[in-house]
């Protein structure tokens, strides 16, 4: 009886480990780019696959430490699939069953890539009725078409569009469905996450590395401490600084998307620059019917329509692209981010009000009494005041606009020397703290 010979990787009892990787690589080809195995499927999301495959290698060779080889080999497998650089493709989606160029040329040869989704491509797909149902009860005709392009946005690995999509409504109207959906069209190049984190923790936006999406589908409305890291990932045309726990920061190229839904506007506490709310798209949705009964089973039919949803989107990537990625605007989502701006922006909104300060070349008011009417306008509009110090700084900001001048020997009731502006002058007495 004939013994089957051994691996060329496991010769005379010694184990050669470049051999190995060799071997591996040619029946599992993949290449390695940052430290990221990519496959013709696209990147490889668990790596823990490719270490019980190496186990399982190892396994009939081995009586005891193959799991500890088997991690030392994953990293020699880095080495070994080493390639300086792997394209971000922008001109071609990568689909189930081949490549799909923007100017209409299929194929079905694969390549390593960056993202492949898990949708075929199938031009002659019906029309996802279902779908434009749903979508023409939940938005006006003219936001589809934004949605739309936004959707088609999200299916290449650019930022050239700069902008994240919010949908606001009370609750209730089906507006998630559309994160489902993208799930099914997306596959694992769509992470759920929380704009909160990617903006509050470090490692937050490591983990959307290499991805299309991030879908918050319950933001919260408390407001940002900063902005600084949504902004750029928004509109990174730049390597960011990206850290992994326990490892050292490295450079990463980012073109992640965001796509929230909430009840209300995403809010800064201290950024009300012209630069964060120019990155939003903000869709309102319409208000539930209150005879409308809900469909449990909505999600499923929808995803039951993805390849005609998929060329939908394709659809508005294309018109997107035609108009230089400037996203289609209805007067709504225009009005709706203005909005946003004002009512974020209240200590504007105080100073041009009637009733509580007047502006007034000659006349000054120290910072404290000011503020202390700034909160009362605030309780009697219904705002949340903003704190003391942000208050200051917008004045200082818009002091020009206004024809305001900061002044820190200001004499306040005491006679005391204080911080204040000239050019306001109190029409009602400050509340007593």
């Amino acid at each position: 009886m004939e013994r089957n010979e051994p691996p060329r990787w496991m010769q005379d009892k010694h184990f050669n480990e470049v051999l190995f990787c060799e071997d591996f690589l040619s029946a599992h080809p993949m290449v390695c780019v940052d430290g990221s195995f990519f496959t013709v499927e696209g990147r490889v999301a668990d790596e823990e696959g490719i270490r019980k495959q190496i186990y399982e290698m190892l396994r009939p060779h081995f009586t005891s430490g193959t799991a500890r080889r088997a991690t030392t080999l994953l990293e020699t497998l880095r080495l070994e699939a080493y390639t300086p650089e792997l394209p971000i493709q922008e001109d071609r989606i990568h689909v189930a069953n081949g490549t799909l160029f923007l100017n209409g040329e299929f194929r079905v040869e694969k390549e390593f890539c960056r993202n492949r989704l898990p949708i075929r491509y199938a031009p002659s797909a019906p029309q996802p009725v279902t779908w434009l149902r749903f979508l023409s009860d939940l938005l006006e005709a003219e936001d589809i078409l934004t949605l739309q392009e936004y959707l088609g946005y999200c299916l290449i690995p650019t930022n050239r569009g700069q902008v994240m999509m919010l949908l606001k409504g009370n609750g209730g109207e089906g507006k998630s469905r559309i994160g489902v959906v993208m799930q099914k069209l997306l596959g694992s190049n769509l992470k759920n996450g929380s704009i909160a984190k990617v903006e509050r923790s470090p490692f937050a936006r490591a983990d959307l590395e290499h991805e299309l999406l991030m879908v918050d589908d319950d933001m919260k409305l408390e407001a940002l401490k900063s902005t600084h890291y949504l902004k750029s990932l928004i509109t990174a045309e730049m390597p960011m600084d990206l850290e992994r726990k326990g490892e050292q920061s490295y450079q990463g190229k980012m073109y992640v998307r965001f796509l929230a839904f909430s009840n209300g506007d995403l809010e800064s506490l201290y950024d009300h620059s012209d630069g964060f709310y120019r990155r939003q798209l903000i869709l309102s949705v319409k208000k539930k019917p209150p005879n409308r009964e809900d469909d449990p089973f909505l999600a499923d039919k929808l995803c039951g329509e993805i390849e005609g949803i998929f060329l939908w989107c394709l659809e508005g990537l294309r018109r997107l692209q035609g108009n230089s990625f400037r996203f289609t605007e209805s007067a709504r989502t225009k009005a709706n981010r203005e909005d946003a701006r004002r009512e974020a922006d209240n200590v504007l909104l105080f100073l041009r009000s009637e009733g509580y300060i007047r502006l007034k070349a000659d006349s000054a008011i120290p910072s404290a009494a000011l503020y202390g009417i700034y909160c009362l306008w605030c309780s009697d509009n219904a705002y949340k005041p903003r704190s003391a110090r942000t208050v200051s700084m917008t004045l200082k900001k818009h002091a020009d606009e206004f024809g305001l001048e900061h002044d820190n020997h200001i004499q306040n009731a005491l006679g005391k020397r204080v911080n204040g502006f000239w050019g306001i002058e109190a029409l009602v007495a400050p509340p007593v703290v």
